[in-house]
């Protein structure tokens, strides 16, 4: 289903936006697995993410849909007083975003775009991740018990697997967790999530 992700931004029912940088992705970095360096976030929002790995010394380039998301985002960077290349573009047709990137971020864009053109968004990332690079996604987890009318669209492990895990790409970490600060309704929601960490090949299957 398609979503008009700009008028969810203007209305403020981005219940997936607590304005904090993402748990998985402050621990992925303390892992020491990638260093600063050149980074793509896709779907970026309201820029949180993007602005916190600036701070720590990449050099981001992030990508939404959403004018007014990426509005506040570049707000949020002057105040910062960090430089982060915001573009509006779909992930499934990105312009040149001076890529390809050594890290890739995606934290809830490949759980929706899977269901509306995950050939395209396939092209992309496998064009965006450099060869041994490395592409760390958020998606929700088909184990949560919730609703289906509540929380981020939800992923099989094998689905998950089968689609990204390509000629292009190794699965090296799959890890069930939780979304952090996701706010329904005015009550704190915890959906289940995976953190899947690929990496590109040097050269294709």
């Amino acid at each position: 289903m398609q979503v008009d992700w700009d008028q969810l931004y203007q209305q403020a029912d981005t219940p997936w936006d607590n304005g904090e940088p993402s748990i998985h992705l402050k621990t992925f970095l303390a892992e020491g697995k990638v260093k600063p360096c050149r980074v793509l976030e896709l779907g970026c929002g309201t820029g949180t993410n993007a602005v916190f790995l600036a701070q720590l010394g990449f050099e981001v380039t992030a990508v939404d849909l959403s004018p007014t998301a990426l509005r506040r985002a570049g707000e949020k960077a002057n105040q910062a007083k960090v430089n982060v290349n915001f573009l509006e573009a779909n992930v499934t047709a990105l312009p040149d975003s001076g890529g390809p990137f050594p890290f890739v971020f995606d934290r809830g864009t490949y759980h929706h775009v899977r269901k509306i053109d995950l050939a395209g968004f396939k092209k992309v990332i496998a064009k965006m991740v450099a060869p041994s690079g490395i592409y760390l996604v958020l998606a929700g987890n088909a184990n949560t018990g919730a609703p289906h009318d509540k929380g981020p669209p939800s992923v099989r492990a094998a689905d998950l697997s089968s689609e990204l895990e390509s000629d292009c790409f190794d699965l090296l970490e799959l890890k069930q967790s939780v979304f952090d600060g996701v706010i329904i309704d005015g009550i704190d929601f915890s959906p289940l999530s995976w953190t899947a960490v690929l990496k590109r090949r040097e050269h294709n299957r």
